[in-house]
């Protein structure tokens, strides 16, 4: 925009006979026509120049809007990152509260942002340089969730995760789940992970290129959700040979339930294994612990039937931050998912139930 350059010579604009102020002019002389255009060209050039040094910077440095609007980012140290949620209406249950997928579907998502904050890829599999060149992947070996205290709608829920190094071919995340109006944490998890090849399919060692991109954003003295001795998350899983005192026979995978590798989100098998649990306990206690393990990928045209036991050992609570105060209260169940057609397991499971407080 042109300015008049001279000192102003006006004064307050004189009044008309109504009251209004008359059209006056500065007494400075006004730009030729050429000195207009000249200076237009100039703006634009600069305006130009600008705009493309803007968008030099934006390619190079400037994170996407996605990024810049969700509410998480990289500590200060780069080896973990923390994002807060809101629970939406649609993210509650029946006792009004987030349900056990909720949870999982965040974990999940916090894990995708850390791994794309730190320059892995968006296409999924948060897979490095090196592992694409190579075709390798990574896929889910085994998950473990308590939940001490579910977050009701409209809760803030902040999380906190990382990854580290889990034996030759593997990786293992963590995550801490706290309440942001105070503090104070609400549930943890951890997870294995473990190196394949896409297209063969097998299991691979992780390479020391591999190692050295990954585990540079890794703590470099481990850092455990859970630290203490015989923990829930360590604890074997049994196979299950005996028939099962509890089924949900036929379920098969909607289209929704697919995720961008084609394969069944790793949360519908929670889902699944819900579906065999008894009603009155349902209608009696929330889940407290809930521990997969992973061993076969599930197809769209599968079908699978979710098995229950009943595991009459007692409860170990050592370990957690929350326990019931009358240990009867609880019950605890180990879980089967298989392919109804050659009976091959798909994953089995564990699960710990509270007492619901009325």
């Amino acid at each position: 925009m042109l300015r008049c350059h001279i000192p102003p010579q006006c004064g307050p604009a004189p009044l008309g006979r109504r009251g209004l102020p008359r059209a006056v002019r500065c007494a400075a002389r006004a730009p030729s026509r050429g000195a207009v255009a000249a200076a237009a060209a100039a703006a634009a050039q600069v305006a130009a120049a600008a705009v493309a040094t803007a968008e030099g910077r934006e390619g190079a440095e400037r994170p996407g809007l996605a990024e810049r609007l969700r509410m998480g980012s990289l500590l200060e140290d780069g080896l973990s990152y923390k994002e807060s949620f809101i629970v939406r209406c649609y993210e509650v249950g029946i006792n009004k509260t987030a349900t056990v997928e909720t949870i999982a579907n965040l974990l999940q998502e916090v894990g995708c942002n850390h791994a794309q904050s730190v320059g892995f890829s968006t296409d999924g599999f948060a897979t490095t340089t090196t592992m694409r060149e190579l075709g390798l992947i990574w896929v889910t070996n085994r998950m473990h969730i308590e939940i001490y205290k579910y977050p009701a709608w409209g809760d803030v829920v902040e999380i906190e995760t990382w990854c580290q190094a889990d034996g030759k071919i593997g990786t293992r995340r963590d995550w801490i789940l706290k309440d942001l109006a105070n503090g104070e944490v609400i549930g943890r998890a951890t997870s294995k992970w473990v190196m394949m090849n896409q297209n063969t399919r097998r299991l691979q060692r992780v390479s020391d290129e591999v190692r050295d991109e990954v585990f540079i954003h890794c703590p470099k003295s481990p850092r455990l959700a859970f630290p203490e001795e015989n923990n829930g998350s360590l604890k074997k899983i049994p196979v299950l040979t005996d028939p099962a005192q509890h089924s949900r026979l036929g379920l098969v995978p909607r289209r929704a339930d697919l995720d961008m590798n084609q394969h069944v989100n790793n949360v519908t098998y929670i889902g699944w294994v819900l579906e065999s649990i008894p009603q009155d306990i349902i209608d009696t206690h929330e889940l407290q612990t809930i521990t997969l393990d992973y061993r076969r990928e599930c197809q769209h045209d599968d079908i699978v039937d979710s098995l229950t036991y009943i595991e009459e050992e007692e409860i170990n609570s050592n370990g957690s931050l929350f326990s019931a105060p009358h240990p009867e209260e609880q019950r605890q169940f180990l879980h089967c998912l298989r392919f109804a057609g050659a009976g091959d397991e798909i994953n089995r499971g564990r699960t710990v139930w509270r007492k619901l407080a009325r």
